[in-house]
């Protein structure tokens, strides 16, 4: 399948998924507006969207399109063209005894290690690794964790809301072979062989909907960074607060603890600075007992942190002071590599909102769109 896009321009462009297709966004020079292309796919779920650093003008994209269902769609053009991948994400035939297993849903999207160019990993529902090592045409499950000897236990498909996911597929930078990936519901899981064998790493993070809730695993992580430069940092969004980790440790600090008590730590997306391991943005959502999964009393705002997470700063000039009743999903929120970097984020009543000067100040580049579920930044 080959769809065309109009011709994109060498510039950044903001790349969004959503519920009834894909969609671009390009600033000016000086983005002071910026124009809406698409859509593409029109009508078919799209996942993510992901650029490959190391190669600007590939892209990668996870959709569910309609009656052909779980698919991957490559462009090497800057996204002008998709082909489909050959061999999309699947798990291996079930054996005798076993129960079958059938991707529902390509959610994640991660390129390789910089030494492995062609290299990508997927996340799927129900919760299945996949690698492919040609640029995303043919894809192989890695049996290292979707037949690991733990996985019924770690990946027991629970029936939460949006069914179980993995997703933040993490490489380290300096170690092809150090991996992290996170399983809603399941935890942080982490692999020191290249995939061949996982363990848990959940020490400190509550799981307060559970009986014990210091389990070693069946946590619900909501989305997992690394630092790019500091790649032994990682953040945490979790169904249970806001954690930092600094590598060797095994133990998650809650840093969401030092946000305001009316606010909580509750939410989906958190956001780094590249340049900076010591920054961060989350976005909170209500999170109270009956989840309404909406900003906090319709009053959307972004909290920044400059200190790994001992303060947090509310960042809410330019956004609606009243009356709207969105969520950004984990995906839906991003921040470009510029030294002043601008943050971007969808929501799920189909608005992109940029702020610039690290969110300092806000305003909507688009609007009307279907709901968002990814919002990436393509240099």
């Amino acid at each position: 399948m080959r769809r065309q896009m109009e011709s994109l321009r060498m510039a950044d462009t903001v790349w969004i998924g959503t519920r009834k297709g894909a969609f671009a966004l390009r600033p000016d020079a000086r983005r002071r507006t910026y124009r809406l292309i698409g859509p593409q796919f029109l009508g078919h779920i799209i996942h993510h969207i992901v650029a490959d650093p190391r190669d600007p003008k590939s892209l990668l994209m996870a959709a569910k399109t309609g009656h052909l269902g779980p698919t991957v769609f490559r462009s090497t053009d800057r996204g002008r063209i998709w082909v489909e991948a050959t061999q999309p994400p699947a798990f291996r035939k079930a054996a005798d005894g076993e129960t079958p297993k059938a991707v529902t849903r390509v959610f994640w999207l991660t390129p390789g290690h910089p030494s492995e160019p062609g290299c990508w990993y997927a996340g799927t529902s129900p919760a299945g690794l996949f690698r492919s090592d040609d640029g995303g045409a043919r894809w192989e499950p890695v049996a290292g964790f979707n037949d690991h000897p733990m996985h019924p236990k770690w990946a027991p498909s629970l029936a939460t809301p949006d069914g179980e996911l993995l997703h933040s597929i993490l490489v380290d930078p300096r170690d092809r072979l150090h991996q992290y990936l996170a399983i809603s519901i399941g935890g942080v899981f982490e692999s020191t062989d290249g995939g061949r064998d996982w363990a848990p790493l959940n020490e400190g993070v509550a799981a307060d909907f559970m009986p014990d809730p210091n389990v070693p695993f069946g946590h619900d992580p909501h989305c997992v960074v690394m630092h790019p430069l500091h790649p032994d940092r990682l953040y945490q969004q979790n169904h249970c607060g806001i954690y930092r980790i600094d590598r060797p440790s095994r133990r998650w600090v809650r840093i969401g603890e030092a946000m305001p008590k009316s606010i909580g730590d509750v939410g989906f997306p958190v956001v780094l600075d590249a340049a900076d391991p010591d920054v961060a943005w989350v976005l909170p959502m209500d999170g109270t007992k009956v989840w309404p999964r909406t900003s906090i009393r319709g009053r959307p705002a972004v909290y920044a942190t400059r200190n790994s997470g001992r303060s947090w700063r509310r960042l809410d000039r330019g956004l609606p002071p009243a009356n709207a009743w969105f969520t950004v999903l984990r995906q839906a929120m991003c921040a470009d590599r510029r030294s002043s970097p601008s943050l971007y984020f969808g929501t799920t009543a189909g608005e992109v909102w940029v702020g610039t000067n690290g969110g300092a100040n806000w305003r909507r580049v688009a609007q009307h769109l279907p709901e968002i579920y990814s919002v990436t930044v393509a240099a």
